[in-house]
């Protein structure tokens, strides 16, 4: 007993820690705002490969990690699915960027709020997967909400949309591909590393590339980019081998609400009475969707069924 509660409190501080270092990602990017979003991405790109795969040898699983490797080299085609996984979680980390160095933090966290429901939705197009009566009613909310704010705006949010949409459909990918997660990451990277170091040599011999121009300080978190961006994934890939999806569920919704927090108290973005309308209307989303992967609406489902 002692030692599946160990489990699980450890399992918990670990994807804690994912969540938490993710909401306060967004102060990372904001101390390098004046590098451009896509030499970020680039750097961000090239020392996350380096840190994953220095960790890969210092947990000794390098030789598993080359006959993953092997494997992808006798079927070419089985590498299609990653490289698609790498160029969307790439798209991902550069709209992003782009947004809270643009004061849209605002716009980027209500992008990952709508992103567990949208992927509920690819699950019953793509995988054709069930979809309960609470989470269809759970998916009116939020698209009452976004429609709320493209009435507002006058356009669509396209920026919550294509990050809502980027990370949605990384993740209906890499259920497809089953890989092990750092393995995944370090393929992924892997793939889309020749453009990052093509774009960034460019840069270099240009003169306009910001690691060797720029202050030390510039140089070193560009260099540190590569480990805020792999850590939180390792802590997250941690933390849901000892604790159930569910309650991983609950968790997910930190890292936005961290963000919306520092967006409205810290950087000062406008949040007017509109977009808490918004919002409310995807909360109440997320809520039922949340509970719907419980008893409690289970339970109730099976109450109303039974009269």
């Amino acid at each position: 007993m002692n030692t599946d509660r160990n489990t699980f409190f450890i399992g918990t501080l670990y994807s804690l820690a994912a969540y938490v270092l993710w909401g306060l990602l967004p102060i990372y990017w904001k101390w390098i705002e004046h590098v451009p979003a896509g030499e970020i991405l680039a750097h961000r790109i090239a020392w996350s490969f380096v840190f994953v795969v220095g960790i890969i040898y210092l947990t000794k699983k390098s030789s598993s990690f080359r006959q993953q490797l092997y494997m992808f080299w006798k079927s070419p085609k089985s590498m299609i699915p990653v490289l698609i996984a790498g160029i969307l979680i790439s798209c991902n980390w550069f709209i992003y960027i782009w947004a809270v160095n643009h004061e849209q933090m605002v716009e980027a966290s209500l992008g990952y709020y709508i992103n567990p429901l949208l992927s509920v939705l690819l699950g019953v197009i793509v995988l054709r997967e069930k979809m309960s009566n609470w989470q269809f009613i759970a998916l009116c909310f939020a698209g009452i909400g976004v429609a709320i704010l493209t009435v507002e705006h006058g356009q669509i949010p396209l920026i919550s949309i294509a990050l809502a949409f980027s990370f949605a459909l990384y993740g209906l990918v890499k259920k497809i591909i089953k890989l092990d997660s750092l393995f995944s990451l370090a393929i992924e990277t892997a793939l889309v590393l020749p453009v990052a170091l093509i774009y960034l040599l460019s840069l270099e011999g240009k003169g306009t590339g910001m690691f060797v121009t720029s202050s030390l300080p510039t140089t070193i978190l560009l260099i540190c980019s590569g480990v805020a961006t792999a850590l939180p994934l390792l802590f997250f890939a941690e933390g849901l081998q000892r604790i159930s999806l569910s309650l991983n569920g609950f968790f997910q919704y930190l890292a936005p609400t961290i963000s919306l927090l520092l967006a409205i108290f810290v950087y000062h973005e406008p949040f007017s009475k509109i977009q808490l309308i918004s919002f409310m209307f995807i909360w109440c989303g997320l809520i039922l969707f949340t509970l719907s992967s419980t008893n409690v609406v289970k339970i109730s489902e099976k109450k109303t069924a039974s009269v």
